[in-house]
């Protein structure tokens, strides 16, 4: 059955307390109360390193059978390494996120504006060795690989392109994968993030999304974080964005046959 999976882009903010989290939450109790209130997260922390075994434990004894753990790819993989090279290492991470079982969503390759399309072949022969019993998302950031035969790569494997909402790559809206995965990003140009309250009304824009994604909704699961930099406060912005989908209207035949050719 199709569903929407809206979450946050990481948890541990003790700058939600009173907002958010109550105010005399420990953080040891951030996950599972964030975990009573949406269905989804994307994890942040494993770009930066791999968790152990206990806290990915941890992790998945906190949250409720349905609930689902994005997760980032380690940088040592794909900004360090770039795929070169990188077989024990995503070994590594493979394994010990496996601990979460059926808790396991998309799992997220994030690569930065330096990897770009003349690594092709390395993209190619990475995601080809990947194992199949995951769903797995790509995000690029350089405007090189907006080219059909990227596409094509990404289709042939069933990997996913990440919808991003930046000032990098906005307009990217090629389906490649059986669900969708949208980040909006936001700039730290313009939103400080730390702040724990919403600092820029994103009312108008999340309208637009919701036009977007409400045909896909019954055709396909969708997976969508809020980072702490779109509007300043990820928590209203599911509130607000899952309100506005509820409120539209149903996908018309129109809308129907475009999709048909995806899903």
């Amino acid at each position: 059955m199709p569903k929407l999976h809206l979450g946050t882009i990481g948890w541990s903010y003790n700058f939600w307390k009173g907002n958010f989290y109550p105010a005399k939450t420990a953080s040891k109790d951030f996950l599972s109360y964030y975990a009573s209130q949406f269905n989804t997260v994307e994890v942040d922390s494993t770009f930066y390193r791999i968790p152990t075994q206990q806290t990915i434990q941890n992790w998945a004894a906190q949250t409720p059978e349905d609930f689902l753990f994005a997760l980032k790819f380690p940088q040592l993989i794909t900004h360090i390494k770039m795929l070169k090279n990188c077989q024990p290492e995503t070994e590594t991470f493979l394994n010990r996120v496996a601990f979460l079982e059926q808790k396991i969503g998309p799992l997220l390759l994030q690569f930065p504006l330096t990897f770009t399309a003349q690594h092709f072949a390395d993209l190619a022969d990475y995601i080809q060795k990947l194992p199949k019993n995951h769903r797995y998302v790509v995000e690029v950031r350089n405007k090189s690989w907006l080219t059909p035969e990227f596409y094509s790569l990404l289709r042939e494997n069933g990997v996913a392109l990440a919808w991003t909402d930046n000032a990098i790559m906005a307009e990217v809206r090629e389906v490649t994968g059986a669900f969708l995965y949208i980040r909006w990003e936001g700039t730290r140009q313009t939103v400080n993030g730390t702040l724990g309250k919403l600092e820029i009304d994103k009312t108008a824009d999340l309208t637009l999304w919701a036009e977007k994604l409400k045909p896909f909704l019954s055709k396909t699961e969708v997976f969508g974080y809020f980072a702490k930099y779109y509007s300043g406060f990820p928590p209203k912005d599911i509130s607000t964005l899952s309100a506005l989908i509820d409120t539209q209207p149903k996908a018309g035949d129109q809308a129907k046959q475009l999709l048909s050719s995806y899903f």
